[in-house]
């Protein structure tokens, strides 16, 4: 009965009396997911945005309604440390209290010193799967400017959703 009386209150935004915040659901009990899951799951959201992403812009170009978007392998071991490391990135920040705008330019700018680094590795191994040579804002090819836009919404959906509800999975 208490739980659905705070469910209603928090659905209704009222405030505890005296305290000033918002309620919030306690938290769930169990374990929450270690590291190496987290990771799983990081993979797998950029993974699948990637495919989503290549197909929508595809589609754009060609109008082919196959919408057959694309990734590597390699995307899914950068995609689960990038990911990571701004969850890791978002407790710090947070805890500084900075701004939403803040933060997605912080993230934004580490996804480019990211995405630049790995390219640069595998470009080294002859194994680059992006070419952004064609862009007019690229750099050797391996980021763009143009993608600014993109890999900002990506950082915001990652840190309010992916991040914020991964952390929240609780195993019993």
């Amino acid at each position: 009965m208490e739980a659905r009386n705070l469910n209603a209150r928090r659905a209704q935004g009222s405030k505890e009396p005296g305290t000033g915040a918002v309620l919030e659901a306690p938290a769930a009990p169990g374990r929450p997911l270690v590291t190496v899951a987290r990771l799983y799951v990081y993979a797998l959201h950029g993974c699948l945005c990637e495919v989503a992403f290549t197909a929508a812009l595809d589609w754009c170009y060609t109008r082919d309604w196959r919408l057959a978007g694309h990734s590597s392998l390699w995307a899914l071991p950068m995609y689960a440390t990038a990911i990571y490391l701004i969850e890791v990135m978002r407790t710090r920040l947070m805890a500084r209290r900075l701004a939403l705008p803040a933060r997605l330019a912080a993230y934004t700018g580490f996804i480019y010193l990211w995405e630049f680094s790995c390219g640069a590795g595998l470009s080294l191994l002859g194994a680059c799967p992006w070419d952004y040579s064609h862009y007019n804002y690229n750099l050797g090819g391996l980021v763009t400017l143009e993608y600014a836009l993109p890999w900002t919404v990506a950082a915001f959906i990652a840190e309010q959703h992916v991040i914020e509800r991964t952390l929240r999975i609780r195993l019993h």
